[in-house]
């Protein structure tokens, strides 16, 4: 799955990722995307343009830590990120969310330190790093797409969009149909209008 931490329907998708794990004979790979890159260049509202202004500081230091400390700290450190975001309401300021990537950084046993990579340094090691991790994505899934990207083999879709996010075995049936979709030569796309927000329950 490719994540950004501030995306709320990222982090639906991936709740429900976490309980198709419980279920289903799968291990999910946790890659970081960016809003901030996705999105560099266009004509924004002020309020999602200052949202991705503030964005580049957690995916940078995701792409730090796993720079320093290797694959599997992603997930634990996305899970520990998103957790104060999405369910816990922080990080709607600079301060607070500067807050937020330290305390979850040392819940996951890191560096406080790595924070200083949150800096967005256009052209620097992590900025390349990111924007390749990003470009992985959209290699995979094309350009008209945002976050979530969940990919199954060489297939790869933008979504699912769901809330809230399914457990048990509604969260396998899902990716039941997801294999079923992704193994359909030719198969693009579903979509409807979303009708509600994300529900963190």
């Amino acid at each position: 799955m490719f994540f950004d931490p501030v995306c709320p329907w990222a982090w639906m998708t991936s709740r429900w990722l976490k309980q198709v794990e419980q279920v289903r004979p799968i291990e999910v790979t946790w890659t970081v995307m960016s809003l901030s890159v996705l999105n560099e260049g266009r004509d924004l509202p002020d309020d999602y343009r200052a949202l991705l202004d503030r964005a580049w500081l957690p995916v940078r230091v995701v792409i730090a830590a796993q720079k320093e400390h290797g694959d599997e700290v992603v997930g634990k450190l996305y899970d520990a990120i998103g957790t104060r975001i999405h369910p816990g309401g922080r990080g709607k300021d600079d301060a607070d969310l500067r807050a937020v990537v330290i305390e979850a950084l040392q819940e996951c046993g890191l560096p406080p330190e790595l924070i200083d990579a949150g800096e967005n340094t256009p052209g620097d090691d992590i900025d390349q790093r990111l924007r390749a991790s990003h470009q992985r994505a959209m290699d995979l899934v094309g350009d008209d797409v945002g976050t979530p990207v969940v990919g199954i083999g060489d297939i790869a879709f933008f979504g699912p969009v769901v809330t809230p996010a399914p457990k048990g075995e509604d969260a396998g049936r899902l990716w039941d149909g997801c294999l079923l979709v992704a193994g359909t030569p030719g198969f693009y796309e579903l979509k409807r209008t979303r009708t509600e927000g994300p529900n963190f329950d």
